[in-house]
């Protein structure tokens, strides 16, 4: 691993990927860093017209404005993916790494395909000294396979610094986890402090430097998954005390507020609810799942496991429930859901529990009319 020369100013960014976390975050970056130009490439033609449009393909409160002030200044989306790498120097890698379920054991892998793919084009096309910044969830040491790559087939004479920027996003309040996030993680390995100041340069010109913290490379690409890993454990754990207070005719409403007082646990995701969906938690569990039973960690690969097991568990237990609250069963029983996207505040259906529970209440011989604000 080389490392890069920071004896100038980072002018030109670009982020490969258009969607839920390239777009906003290189929107937010531009708003607040006017002299730097910032380029969103993607090869979906249709994705980046959309960011060019009226109707953005991401819906995020205060992100339309944003994008409105900043586009035509120093915020450009394009197909051109080896253009915005020449100029660039400094380049995200911003791609989707969906799960790939194993054939054997538990968890499930992260496809690093497009991550490889990714780093490939760079190399080719990069023509001057270029950090290269993982801002896609991947696994650990995923930053030594994209070296690796880089240095087989960059250009003679140009070097590359590998970092970790992983990011820590929630749907429907993305724009504020970016302006005021809890804390900013830049990762890297030894010899590679310049480029970390460069990434950090960027970052600062609105973010307090106390909630800028540098570490290693494989700490940082780990810390992502873990911090998902720990927020999803939180919602299973509650969900799991709810199934205790029906049975005992508690209110799992006091319960939890009575627990959150504890400054030791506090009051945050302790809300029970059908489940937790989206494209991270249950993807970011399962790759954490895959990572500890690839490392013969079993006990810890089944303690997470059994997480997404407690997830599933309540979706199934809040379907039984409104079969059973209904005498004579479902059946040709008209159904009405306010709310198809996994959570408020966002349009998007990944891994929504909605999906599970209008399947089975139509498996079930429901008649369903789903209402979203934003989605259907």
């Amino acid at each position: 691993m080389v490392s890069i020369d920071a004896e100038t100013a980072v002018t030109h960014v670009c982020c490969i990927g258009a969607g839920y976390v390239g777009g906003p975050t290189s929107a937010v970056m531009a708003s607040k860093c006017p002299t730097v130009q910032f380029t969103v490439v993607d090869i979906d033609a249709r994705r980046i017209a959309a960011w060019n449009s009226n109707k953005l393909p991401v819906y995020e409160p205060g992100l339309d404005e944003i994008v409105r002030s900043q586009r035509g200044e120093n915020l450009r989306f394009s197909t051109d993916i080896n253009e915005g790498i020449r100029t660039a120097d400094i380049v995200m890698i911003a791609v989707n790494t969906p799960p790939v379920q194993c054939e054997r054991g538990l968890g499930a892998a992260a496809d690093l395909r497009r991550v490889e793919e990714c780093a490939l084009q760079i190399a080719k096309a990069a023509q001057r000294n270029t950090i290269v910044v993982e801002k896609s969830t991947v696994p650990c040491r995923t930053g030594e396979l994209i070296a690796d790559i880089l240095g087989k087939h960059g250009s003679p004479g140009v070097k590359f610094s590998v970092l970790s920027n992983p990011e820590f996003l929630s749907e429907g309040t993305a724009v504020r986890d970016l302006l005021h996030p809890d804390r900013v993680i830049i990762g890297g390995l030894p010899g590679s402090e310049n480029a970390q100041s460069a990434l950090q340069s960027i970052y600062s010109q609105w973010i307090p430097s106390e909630r800028i913290v540098t570490m290693g490379l494989w700490s940082a690409e780990l810390t992502k998954l873990a911090s998902n890993a720990l927020l999803a454990q939180r919602v299973s754990s509650i969900n799991s005390i709810s199934a205790v207070c029906e049975a005992v005719g508690a209110s799992v409403s006091e319960v939890a507020h009575g627990c959150g007082l504890d400054s030791r646990i506090g009051d945050k995701f302790l809300r029970a609810s059908i489940g937790f969906g989206g494209s991270c938690f249950h993807k970011d569990i399962a790759s954490l799942v895959w990572l500890s039973a690839s490392l013969g960690l079993h006990d810890v690969a089944e303690y997470w496991d059994q997480v997404l097991k407690m997830n599933d568990s309540q979706m199934l237990r809040f379907v039984q429930r409104v079969v059973q609250g209904v005498d004579g069963g479902i059946a040709g029983v008209d159904i009405a859901i306010l709310g198809f996207a996994y959570k408020g505040g966002t349009g998007d259906t990944r891994n929504t529990p909605a999906a599970f529970v209008c399947k089975q209440l139509l498996e079930c011989g429901a008649n369903l009319s789903i209402f979203d604000p934003k989605r259907i």
